[in-house]
């Protein structure tokens, strides 16, 4: 693989600088001339790829560019937004008449005037995602190469009849620009590899694994090491999928869980993210499973969880892919807690919601997935914190358990319009009895409302088990967006779980 090479532009480097300095100025002082009490524009250049082979062959690869110009005006109470993919100063300028000109048909309409939460100017801001090798600048033949050498590992083991492997990449740069006098230049660099293995047994049957590597705000040093230790994943991959293959099918019943946060973040995505987003809760978002049972009514006495329950939502995280210096609307960064010994404590607020609800300032949770869409409420890095101290670590939950299953990666899932029901399955699934592992299970799925597992949580995990999971495709709005985000968590024990047999229950 090649050595990291300089980078070749600065974070927000979306244009020449000159350009990039004339098209902002042109858009928002034609909106500000043209009575906007607030302008914002945005600029953004992501280059996305993807490489997937199929048993060791190139099977898909595409690398995509997309680069516009977005303009966002409040006048008079109203919003209006206009994006163009040219990328002169003309072109902002214009832009600014067709936002200001959609705000006066939206007011026209009727309805309630917008606010914004009030937001101080953070003059100029450059910043970055940490990451040694811009992934999106690595060879093909060298993502080839790699992929093809991981598959060929996993293929040449016994009980292996196929293998798939794949790596995403996106560098997204950023420029963003306002009235207030923000001017921030950010780059996020993000990856997900992956690969998964499959085994035929005798009559038909089959079973796959893949691994459970986190998708990372990492370069493509992440492939090569640094941050997972592919190499010994990819070893001991046939063994436990072998295993699964012969492994005998669960037994439906309630179950002590200690849940591996490979699993968990999903679980955390679905049941707490999603459900704390105040759009949603209030009811202005039902786009992708619906509104949420956690209403603001419900703020500072719902009892969400066990007092072991301490989530935080983070914009700042480390590597995480939710992570910026400064939204889509130019507020700040942050780190606030949403759920506290249990307690609903805060949502996820951008500048509009925030205002409307009278919560003072907004927490930095506004994202567009393209320069060419407007910013929408969005989820930031929401993660369960692990014990405070020198808290337990994997062996010491699983020892402390009876009767129960170690449950391992995630696969599929399913949640009510309310974010309270919810079924969820995984990669890999152990035994425990007695308080040590005692072989793997299958077609294990587990099953709860959201506050009645939570509920259940009896123990948290402490630093040693923590792992920042997540996902490049959370879905969200109409015309739908997607957006990266990470969830970090530590390994938990949840008791009395139902878990069904999913074979069972599938008919089959």
């Amino acid at each position: 693989m090649p050595a990291a090479p300089d980078h070749p532009s600065e974070p927000g480097d979306v244009l020449e600088p000159d350009q990039l300095a004339a098209v902002r100025e042109a858009a928002l002082e034609r909106a500000s001339r043209l009575g906007a009490s607030h302008a914002e524009v945005r600029v953004a250049r992501i280059r996305s790829q993807v490489v997937a082979l199929r048993d060791g062959r190139l099977e898909t690869a595409a690398d995509d560019t997309e680069l516009g110009v977005g303009l966002r005006v409040l006048h008079q109470g109203a919003l209006g937004f206009a994006a163009t993919v040219a990328t002169e100063a003309g072109a902002a300028a214009a832009l600014a008449e067709e936002a200001v000109g959609m705000a006066r048909v939206v007011a026209g309409a009727g309805g309630a005037r917008t606010e914004l939460a009030d937001e101080p100017g953070h003059g100029l801001v450059h910043w970055s995602s940490p990451y040694e090798v811009d992934p999106t600048t690595v060879p093909l033949a060298d993502k080839i190469a790699l992929l093809a050498d991981w598959s060929n590992r996993v293929l040449t083991a016994p009980g292996v009849d196929h293998v798939t492997a794949a790596v995403l990449a996106v560098t997204e740069d950023t420029h963003f620009g306002d009235l207030a006098g923000t001017v921030a230049s950010q780059r996020r660099v993000r990856v997900h590899p992956q690969l998964q293995a499959m085994a035929l047994g005798e009559g038909g049957e089959f079973e796959d694994m893949r691994t459970v590597a986190p998708p990372a705000g990492r370069g493509w040093e992440y492939l090569l090491g640094t941050g997972w230790d592919w190499d010994t994943e990819l070893a001991a991959l046939p063994g436990l999928l072998a295993e699964k293959l012969a492994a005998p099918s669960v037994d439906p019943g309630r179950y002590d869980l200690v849940i591996d946060p490979t699993n968990l973040w999903l679980t955390i995505h679905e049941s707490v993210g999603h459900a704390t987003e105040l759009d949603r809760a209030m009811g202005f978002e039902a786009a992708y499973a619906g509104t949420s049972f956690a209403t603001l009514d419900r703020l500072g006495s719902l009892r969400y969880g066990s007092p072991s329950m301490h989530v935080v939502g983070d914009r700042t995280t480390p590597h995480g892919l939710a992570t910026v210096a400064i939204d889509d609307e130019g507020v700040a960064a942050q780190s606030f807690d949403l759920v506290r010994d249990g307690v609903l404590v805060g949502y996820q607020l951008d500048r509009s919601i925030a205002a409307l609800a009278g919560l003072g300032r907004s927490n930095g949770c506004a994202f567009a997935d393209s320069a060419l869409h407007i910013p929408i409420q969005r989820m930031a890095n929401v993660s369960l914190q692990p014990a405070p101290g020198d808290g337990p670590g994997l062996g010491e939950l699983i020892a402390g358990v009876a009767h129960g299953l170690y449950i391992v990666g995630d696969k599929s899932w399913s949640i009510d319009m309310q974010r309270y029901n919810f079924q969820f399955t995984g990669q890999r699934f152990f035994r425990i009895e007695h308080g040590r592992l005692a072989g793997q299970v299958r077609d294990v799925a587990y099953q709860a409302t959201t506050t009645d597992f939570w509920g259940d949580l009896a123990a948290v995990g402490g630093a040693s088990t923590y792992l920042l999971g997540g996902a490049f495709n959370c879905g969200k709005g109409q015309p739908g967006q997607v957006a990266p985000v990470s969830h970090g968590c530590p390994a938990v024990v949840v008791e009395g779980v139902r878990v069904l047999n999913a074979r069972h229950e599938s008919g089959r």
